[in-house]
């Protein structure tokens, strides 16, 4: 995994009753194909992410957790509906999506992960590293 050194980045919901803010390193963004981000985005998603220490909410009072697996769970506002995180539930860092991000982000494109879950409606052909699970 690459991280870029990026100060901070900002992000929220569409209705910004979840915001956040994300500071020191910050991953590059990683596309994931699998079935789980397939259903719960509408198609394939981007996420970036940091140690969950170097997040703090600015607004949380939408903010709710679904177990989506025994082993991660995802985060979204109950107003908008905007999905915008997953973590990991062993792990020390959390995900969250790239469009949710204000721009400039500092970040770029990394690769595809579990790519051999792909959906049929849409090819591969940017060019990024390919994985056929995790990278």
């Amino acid at each position: 995994m690459t991280d870029k050194d990026v100060k901070t980045v900002r992000g929220r919901c569409l209705c910004g009753g979840v915001a956040f803010e994300a500071t020191d390193r910050i991953r590059n963004v990683v596309y994931c194909h699998c079935k789980q981000c397939r259903s719960w985005h509408g198609n394939y998603i981007g996420y970036s992410g940091c140690a969950e220490k170097n997040l703090r909410f600015t607004s949380d009072r939408t903010l709710k957790w679904y177990a989506s697996s025994e082993d991660a769970k995802r985060g979204f506002c109950t107003d908008c509906g905007s999905s915008l995180f997953w973590k990991a539930n062993q792990s020390d860092g959390i995900c969250f999506t790239a469009g949710c991000l204000e721009e400039p982000t500092g970040i770029t494109s990394e690769s595809h992960i579990y790519v051999g879950s792909a959906g049929d409606s849409y090819e591969l052909t940017d060019g990024l590293p390919k994985y056929e699970e995790s990278d």
